[in-house]
């Protein structure tokens, strides 16, 4: 598996989702043959990322050997930010990956998601950290 700095990831995490009362998850998959999409679509199952309060939940699936990723949001993150929020979140982690610079792709697009969130569901007082800020690493 190629290597990724995950407490530099981790940081990114706790940053963005000090502004926002919204979820950020990231999962690394090891190489596959399966499809990137349902992969990531059981990850955000598996993590529990429908479960927050607000359905803020996003997840960033990434597939290093592959230079694939999937960017999955809750319905009420999609309701608020619509489709070219993802569009432009999906550039951030392409560039990137394409370099092969995977820690910086991933943390550019948790920077990315996190002000999004930040601005459609900003942190409030009584906001709690929802889900683990850790990088799973199943399939």
């Amino acid at each position: 598996m190629v290597k990724v700095d995950k407490v530099r990831i981790r940081r990114a995490i706790e940053a963005a989702e000090s502004r926002t009362s919204g979820e950020i998850c990231v999962a690394l998959s090891p190489f596959f043959l399966g499809d990137v999409w349902k992969a990531a679509e059981r990850a955000f199952h598996r993590l529990r990322l429908r479960a927050t309060r607000e359905r803020n939940g996003v997840l960033i699936f990434v597939v290093p050997s592959r230079h694939r990723f999937v960017v999955l949001g809750d319905s009420g993150v999609h309701e608020k930010v619509g489709q070219d929020f993802w569009y432009r979140i999906a550039g951030f982690l392409s560039d990137r990956l394409h370099e092969g610079d995977f820690t910086s792709a991933i943390v550019a697009g948790v920077e990315a998601v996190g002000a999004g969130l930040a601005e459609h569901f900003p942190h409030r007082p009584d906001d709690r950290n929802e889900l683990p800020d850790i990088i799973d690493e199943r399939p």
